[in-house]
């Protein structure tokens, strides 16, 4: 009878597990629907919203009847504020946040902890310093380059510094395949300065013209976002949303460490180098669209791996989505709070960012021993 008992006991214990892995993975995926639902409302709010203020049903007619071809038939206005100025702001913004909030949740699975954002650890800066040697000393190479890679010099800088950035951090701060928090942090913050202090001497260089554009850019926003500057960086975060879905599975055994993830079958190095140029590209394509906007990369990936849980499978769609809206709802707050002018969205997610990056630091106040 005690054999027996012991036998119902376990396969009860069993079943209960797996009732509670298939909850969830049930509440997981309800995470994904509501992430895309909130991208969908906020989008909304964002081409309604403005300083000219638009009624709901107009928005959703300029975007039905554009959609359909028949632009022509629209009020010229209407036209002009919905599909020309407010819509490549939002997609712009979606663009952004997802970009950033992917690579953040696959910086934080590659190296293995929570702090991992890219405007944290140096990588926003090492691309925002190749920006702005393209925008300030452009000018003279675009004579012998050539002109397709003249044309699109920024986006092409921003990721060669973002992923040369990303390179330097993960070498300088990985011993025997892990990755020490303290030594990320530290090694982040020196990169960060030294970016910071070249954007600075090219600054003091610049003409009056990029002057004006380098210190509402620095600051980040997404004013400049047109068609052609989407279409342009878009080919470079494209790979981000492509490889995440199959890099989901390795990033969940590497979470176990590198060397279990080793003998599960996983190719570590490989997956390693496809995540760092993935992540490379997303931030250099973002950094060119909007500048620098920090903490996105930390804040959404963190919420959503609270309340859906850890698995990649889910939480690389999710951080995407809420990402993307973070930043488009920071824009919308951040061209009507002072309107008709218009705050930089760095200003609003640093506000928000970093008492939370101090709440994590606090949190894990034992975890920063190297």
């Amino acid at each position: 009878m005690n054999v027996s008992g012991e036998l119902v006991g376990a396969r009860t214990g069993r079943g209960v597990r797996l009732l509670r892995s298939r909850d969830r993975a049930a509440l997981a995926r309800i995470g994904v629907v509501a992430a895309a639902i909130l991208a969908v409302l906020v989008c909304l709010v964002a081409l309604t919203v403005g300083a000219a203020g638009l009624s709901l049903s107009a928005t959703l007619d300029a975007l039905v009847t554009a959609a359909t071809g028949r632009r022509e038939t629209l009020d010229l206005s209407l036209a002009t504020i919905v599909l020309d100025i407010r819509l490549p702001r939002v997609i712009a913004g979606m663009l952004v946040g997802a970009a950033l909030a992917l690579s953040g949740a696959m910086m934080q699975g590659l190296f293995r902890n929570p702090l991992a954002d890219p405007s944290l650890v140096g990588i926003s800066s090492g691309a925002a310093l190749a920006a702005v040697t393209s925008i300030v000393l452009g000018e003279m190479a675009a004579g012998w380059l050539p002109e397709l890679v003249a044309r699109h010099l920024l986006p092409i800088a921003a990721f060669l510094g973002s992923l040369c950035t990303t390179i330097i951090l993960y070498r300088l701060s990985t011993v025997a395949g892990r990755t020490s928090v303290a030594a990320m942090l530290l090694v982040g913050i020196a990169l960060a300065a030294l970016a910071s202090a070249l954007i600075g001497v090219l600054v003091f260089i610049s003409n009056d013209q990029q002057l004006r554009e380098l210190t509402f850019w620095t600051m980040g926003g997404l004013g400049g976002a047109t068609w052609p500057k989407i279409a342009a960086v878009l080919p470079l975060m494209l790979p981000a949303f492509v490889a995440a879905p199959f890099l989901a599975r390795s990033l969940n055994a590497m979470t176990l460490g590198h060397t279990e993830a080793f003998h599960l079958g996983i190719d570590v190095q490989r997956v390693t180098r496809l995540a760092v140029f993935v992540i490379a590209g997303a931030i250099g394509a973002a950094v060119a669209v909007s500048g620098i906007i920090g903490f996105v990369g930390l804040i959404a990936p963190h919420l959503l791996r609270t309340l859906i849980g850890p698995d990649h499978r889910t939480l690389l769609p999710a951080a995407a989505l809420f990402g993307g809206s973070l930043v488009v709802a920071a824009d919308t707050a951040a061209r009507t709070i002072v309107a008709p002018a218009e705050l930089p969205i760095g200003i609003l997610t640093a506000l928000v960012g970093a008492p939370f990056f101090l709440w994590l630091l606090l949190r894990r106040r034992g975890g920063l021993v190297v």
